[in-house]
């Protein structure tokens, strides 16, 4: 038996999300294989740190802050646990959406063109931010998942309010040249072979959603998910390629989920990397995983394995 510990819960804005994703993993696990116990960050990170000298390995389900920033990755490295996906500084790089995007650069990896904003710097006048960017644009916070905080710039006057709620979530945010074309995303698994996943093109209810919110993310029947995407087998190639040409600039391990938007002209443009993609058995990831023949209960001991199979490469 496998003694599991699922960590799930936290702090974050996607908190929520990640307790969905928790009940749909341990329903999913083989209860003949792992022997689970449960933890939530937001209140039993001591309870975990008591279990280290039990627990095989960790299934990380956490979203956004101190959960895909490196912080719990570094507290299971100090405890000698395996846990599933990027370590320290993989999961650092990829929730920075500025340090990624000059790293898909670095890559000859295209993505929309953006400037930083830092809340304690002076702030650029809005004639030099519409010079540079153009409209429309989009303000994000640097470190936040599920679209949280972001807004589609259209008019001039729109500008200052995005930048002052995109800040409300984070120090930094960037200004980034909006993309209008079709949302992609491409998944990635393994160690030092990787696979690419069948490509899924999201489409949300543009009749209500302007994109791929968090509301189009979560709430039932607001986007189609099309898997495999209805692409050229030469997009289809390209986009699998970037996924893992971006898994691999930003260092990452074990999986990921690249998100990219394939413009009219058929450029495709990286737009983030997730170090831990959604985990029910309707997210895209095993969405992706089941179109490339793996179930959700296969997929999840496929991760653990590769888990595993690291931790011991390295004790080696």
């Amino acid at each position: 038996m496998i003694r599991l510990g699922l960590l799930f819960g936290g702090r974050s804005a996607e908190r929520e999300v990640s307790i969905k994703g928790a009940k749909e993993v341990e329903k999913a696990l083989d209860k003949n294989r792992y022997e689970i116990r449960r933890y939530d960050a937001a209140t039993d990170i001591e309870k975990l740190v008591g279990d280290s000298g039990w627990l095989d390995c960790v299934f990380i389900l956490l979203h956004g802050k101190y959960g895909e920033d490196g912080t719990v990755q570094g507290l299971l490295e100090l405890l000698n646990i395996p846990y599933q996906g990027s370590d320290v500084l993989g999961s650092a790089l990829a929730m920075d959406k500025h340090l990624s995007k000059i790293l898909y650069r670095e890559a000859n990896i295209q993505t929309p063109a953006w400037i930083r904003l830092q809340r304690e710097s002076l702030i650029p006048a809005p004639k030099e931010i519409f010079e540079t960017i153009g409209l429309p644009l989009i303000v994000k916070p640097c470190k936040q998942g599920s679209s949280v905080g972001i807004r589609i710039i259209r008019k001039k006057d729109e500008l200052l309010p995005g930048i002052e709620e995109a800040f409300q979530w984070d120090g930094n945010i960037i200004v980034e040249k909006y993309i209008p074309g079709r949302e992609v995303t491409g998944g990635v698994i393994g160690l030092d072979e990787l696979q690419a996943l069948p490509i899924v093109e999201i489409i949300p209810d543009v009749t209500k959603y302007e994109f791929f919110d968090f509301e189009a993310k979560y709430k039932p029947g607001a986007s189609r998910e099309v898997c495999p995407a209805e692409l050229s087998d030469h997009l289809t190639q390209r986009a699998q390629e970037l996924a893992i040409r971006a898994h691999r600039a930003l260092r990452l391990s074990g999986y990921s989920r690249t998100d990219m938007i394939i413009d009219e002209a058929d450029r495709i443009f990286v737009i983030e990397t997730n170090t831990i993609p959604g985990m029910t058995p309707t997210s895209l990831f095993p969405q992706a995983a089941a179109a490339a023949g793996l179930s959700f209960s296969t997929l999840l001991d496929r991760l653990i394995d590769l888990a595993m199979t690291r931790s011991k490469k390295r004790a080696d």
